[in-house]
């Protein structure tokens, strides 16, 4: 199904399972709802799983121009309201941990859990987003996804799970690079630091132990800010849910329907 954010923009929606507790779930940078393949089964015994592409990306619409954490966590907010699912527990990773952030500052009604995994309050600087721009719109994407998936997965994974390594490598670098470009800015643009002391949902943080792109001190310093926040560090680089898939279900689980 099809969901139009405010301005027009159609984003792509996956409708969720017969769960009891609504959970939406949003994908990193340069992958698609796909990302999510390793949750999906895991988590629909208890919750009603919603994912979706996130703008300029798999098939959602992909805008031309720059495009902001604001307009990225509106999107999540149409998504919310229009599957009518009330307050929903949120999990996203890297961008799209920084999309669940901001509505858990922003929009505080819809959210009743969020998840922030392999992300930070703010990822990168803007030399390095706006390098990447330059690169995606001169070259695309796969000029960029031999690097990225040297960071996204351990060199021990990559050994023994070629396949799974080779689909991501696939969707990366046949992403669209406007798409792709304007989420770049939105991570060279976004910072929320000095809010993610105002969650006031539960909030449960995971990191990589050996992820270069949101490194586990970043995720760190993210639950110490956040009131209350859980953290969990699983032996992974930044695809942590995809590389220890099932200690990371576990711990969302534990997070979400545990005591």
């Amino acid at each position: 199904m099809f969901v139009s954010a405010d301005d027009g923009c159609r984003l792509n929606v996956i409708p969720g399972g017969p769960g009891s507790v609504p959970m939406v779930l949003s994908n990193s940078l340069g992958t698609d709802h796909s990302l999510w393949d390793f949750q999906v089964a895991a988590f629909s015994r208890q919750h009603a799983v919603w994912c979706y592409d996130t703008r300029g990306h798999g098939e959602s619409d992909k805008p031309h121009g720059d495009y902001s954490i604001d307009r990225l966590g509106k999107d999540l907010v149409s998504i919310i309201d229009a599957i009518g699912a009330g307050p929903v527990d949120l999990c996203g990773v890297s961008i799209g941990g920084m999309t669940a952030l901001w509505v858990a500052l922003h929009a505080p009604d819809r959210v009743r859990r969020v998840v922030l995994a392999n992300t930070a309050a703010q990822i990168g600087d803007a030399g390095m987003w706006s390098a990447r721009i330059n690169t995606v719109r001169t070259d695309g994407p796969g000029a960029l996804a031999d690097a990225t998936i040297a960071r996204w997965f351990t060199p021990e994974f990559r050994a023994v799970r070629p396949e799974v390594v080779a689909r991501f490598h696939s969707t990366l670098a046949q992403s669209d690079a406007d798409g792709y470009a304007g989420c770049c800015a939105a991570l060279r643009d976004a910072d929320l630091r000095a809010l993610a002391s105002r969650v006031a949902c539960p909030a449960l943080v995971v990191t990589g132990r050996h992820d270069p792109a949101t490194p586990p001190a970043q995720g760190r310093w993210l639950s110490e800010q956040i009131p209350g926040a859980r953290l969990v560090e699983l032996d992974a680089a930044h695809l942590a849910n995809v590389e220890r898939s099932n200690e990371f279900n576990a711990a969302v689980l534990n997070f979400t329907i545990g005591k």
